[in-house]
């Protein structure tokens, strides 16, 4: 009795188990009984003659078996046949050649069935519970997430979701600035979900973009309701973000639904991202006015595009240039991101003043990589890097001394001829 009563304590167990794991009821049926054949099978050799019946509502189970009658002598399996005077006890009807179906208490197979029946069932769960979690987000790639931190290591912090799922928040993935503290509430996106060798990973990120989109669909309720639409999201994380959004109802400023009266609903996400300044602008498809836009707040002269290789050359009077690039050159590094096209950067010309040449007449002569590095601080013209102190080119486009003595000699020696010419 005592046995019988663990088996179906053991069942009980595993029923409270499937709810805490939401493995559903019908998976839950099916593996019990294969667990219940894999015992049969290794005590028997077979199992193809058992009728397995689970009952998860009553937390029992019955399992019975067919066996053959033959004449006395004639039993060579006693799991297959039965003798006839053993079958004529159950029923005295039995004759050689029919079937007898009885009922087997699997507690009367001993402890070592009933552990056997326990490590089986025990494993068969983990592998369901496993390809659960996986099947629960493999389809949840881009959706926000708030679990709360478990435990932080150097490299990646672990978390677990309300499930009681872990989830793995790498360092690449986190926004420079960020502190975690166990047990403390932390938002982000799922970026990856694999199941590698049977082992479920779920890969968070607070850097990526969807996770701004995510945020912004949760502050601005006209985004969630679909009636703005948030077309491009350009980042650096816990630096600058940019992000381009549009209404299809004119009664509808999507800029200003989206930074809230008096910035109300743009600095819950700004806190969220460490202080990571963000900029709302109006999406367009005309792609000139959309670079305009995301040059913002530099104030463009004239821009002159080159559709083919998604390039832009912008022009803008000499303390607009500054504007445009950007502390770090963030503002010239993300209006590329967000449009798609590399922009370069040019001091717009005034027709009085004494003729200039911009650095791309020089790339016979200069590296195309060295001139780049100067326009990234707003040397887009020979006269513009003439302007600046040696020491300031050094520094600001992070090039070796030689180097800037050799630009400085070449540009210097091009307006040397011409003053002789």
């Amino acid at each position: 009795m005592a046995k019988k009563e663990e088996t179906i304590s053991m069942i009980d167990t595993f029923a409270e188990f499937k709810e805490l794991k939401n493995i559903d009821r019908t998976t839950m049926i099916s593996v019990l009984e294969e667990s219940f054949r894999n015992v049969l099978a290794k005590m028997f050799g077979t199992d193809e003659n058992f009728d397995i019946i689970v009952n998860p509502d009553k937390g029992d189970f019955e399992i019975w078996r067919n066996r053959a009658v033959v004449e006395d002598d004639k039993v060579e399996d006693p799991n297959l046949q039965i003798a006839l005077s053993e079958a004529k006890k159950i029923d005295e009807d039995y004759e050689v050649g029919e079937e007898v179906t009885d009922e087997v208490f699997f507690e009367k197979f001993g402890r070592r069935a009933i552990l056997n029946l326990r490590q089986t069932l025990a494993s068969k769960i983990l592998e369901l519970q496993k390809d659960a979690i996986y099947n629960l987000y493999k389809d949840k790639i881009g959706q926000l997430i708030s679990a709360e931190v478990y435990q932080t290591w150097k490299k990646e912090v672990l978390l677990i979701d309300d499930n009681g799922n872990e989830m793995l928040l790498p360092k690449s993935e986190q926004i420079p600035g960020d502190v975690f503290h166990k047990g403390e509430s932390v938002r982000a996106v799922i970026v990856e979900v694999d199941n590698k060798n049977n082992n479920p990973k779920i890969i968070v990120s607070r850097t990526s973009e969807d996770f701004l989109r995510r945020l912004f669909e949760l502050e601005v309720p006209e985004i969630h309701d679909g009636l703005i639409t948030i077309h491009k999201v350009a980042r650096i994380p816990g630096e600058r973000a940019k992000i381009a959004v549009e209404s299809y109802d004119e009664r509808i400023d999507p800029v200003g639904a989206c930074v809230g009266v008096k910035g109300s609903r743009i600095h819950g996400i700004v806190r969220e991202l460490r202080n990571e300044n963000i900029d709302v602008i109006n999406y367009t498809t005309n792609i000139s006015l959309f670079i305009q836009r995301a040059l913002n707040p530099a104030k463009i002269s004239s821009i002159r595009l080159n559709e083919e290789e998604h390039k832009a050359e912008v022009f803008l009077k000499p303390d607009e240039v500054s504007l445009a690039i950007g502390k770090g050159g963030f503002n010239i590094k993300l209006a590329c991101m967000l449009t798609d096209y590399t922009i370069d950067v040019y001091r717009d010309i005034d027709e009085d003043v004494e003729e200039d040449i911009y650095l791309d007449e020089f790339k016979d002569e200069i590296d195309e990589w060295i001139i780049e590095a100067l326009k990234s601080i707003g040397c887009a013209t020979a006269k513009s890097v003439l302007a600046k102190s040696r020491e300031e080119l050094i520094e600001g486009a992070d090039l070796e001394e030689s180097t800037v003595d050799e630009v400085l000699r070449i540009l210097k020696a091009e307006f040397d001829e011409s003053e002789e010419a």
